[in-house]
């Protein structure tokens, strides 16, 4: 595992290097920079300039009348993000002291949504333990920390982001499982025509697109067992990218395969932003803001 993540890592921070605002709260993170030049501002001794304030606040009038504006970029969160739609950073990495909805949150408010993207949800890269799984041992996960109950609609929206984070954070090509705990037809239900109807809508807005679904969460990474359950199929055993039906069974998904299977969760990483600016987990170490910088540094250069 760790020799595949240090190569992950090594990929990410050769590439061009990018300005990236990273809200951490201690004086000094201890993080290595090699690629990539990050920034340390204090939000109460800055001034955003006028034609800043216009053009970002004005992307999000409709937030209540009780938030003040003019103080509002004084917030560690929000003066990241705001940095990052103003294009003075090419992305903001935060969330150590704040949950995730209140960095999604302001990077809703001050990024915004990106022009192509229907959805803003999120992936993680899971480093795994054994190499002969994914890609080279790394694998999608989606959506582990945004949108709580997709629909067929949203599960699709999420299958198509999360194959365009395969693309850019694996450099590999995406194998997508729709994941379910029925296979083709094996069990029945809302739940596994929720699935089925999310695999109809991809096939019909990205049918180049790698894709199968529904499958159970054996058929798609496990050679064999993928033969049995779903004869054919070109996903089943070799999937690198998994969407789960619901936040419920993707976060326990994750944190199974991190705590039980001895993975590397490298993320959350937002997607369908129109820049970069992604989540910590609250209490992470030096190594995670490390490891999310240079993922975002890596963001920023395919927008």
């Amino acid at each position: 595992m760790a020799s595949t993540s240090a190569s992950s890592v090594r990929r990410l921070i050769e590439k061009p290097s990018a300005s990236i605002i990273v809200n951490v709260p201690t004086s000094d993170s201890g993080m290595a920079t090699t690629g990539i030049r990050t920034e340390r501002r204090d939000p109460r001794n800055a001034k955003m300039t006028s034609v800043t304030m216009t053009s970002v606040f004005g992307s999000f009038a409709y937030v209540a009348g009780s938030l003040k504006t003019p103080m509002l970029y004084q917030k560690p969160l929000y003066f990241a993000s705001l940095m990052v739609g103003a294009g003075d950073a090419d992305g903001s990495v935060g969330g150590a002291v704040n949950s995730t909805a209140e960095t999604v949150r302001a990077a809703l408010h001050a990024v915004g949504v990106h022009p192509r993207a229907r959805l803003v949800s999120s992936v993680f890269i899971m480093a795994l333990q054994d190499a002969t799984q994914g890609h080279h041992g790394l694998m999608a996960f989606a959506d582990c920390a945004v949108v709580i109950e997709p629909n067929a609609m949203q599960m699709a929206d999420i299958a198509i982001a999360t194959a365009e984070s395969t693309r850019v954070l694996m450099d590999t090509e995406p194998v997508v499982a729709l994941l379910s705990f029925s296979t083709k037809g094996s069990g029945r239900g809302p739940m596994v025509d929720k699935v089925v109807e999310a695999m109809e809508i991809v096939r019909a807005r990205s049918p180049e697109l790698n894709a199968d679904g529904e499958l159970q969460a054996d058929a798609a990474v496990d050679l064999v067992v993928g033969k049995s359950k779903a004869p054919g199929s070109k996903v089943a055993g070799r999937a690198n990218t998994l969407v789960f039906p619901s936040l419920e069974s993707a976060n326990i998904g994750y944190k199974l395969v991190e705590r039980l299977g001895g993975a590397m969760a490298i993320g959350p990483f937002l997607q369908g932003l129109a820049k970069p600016a992604n989540d910590l987990s609250r209490g992470c170490s030096a190594e995670d803001i490390f490891n999310v910088a240079v993922v975002t540094a890596l963001q920023s250069e395919t927008d």
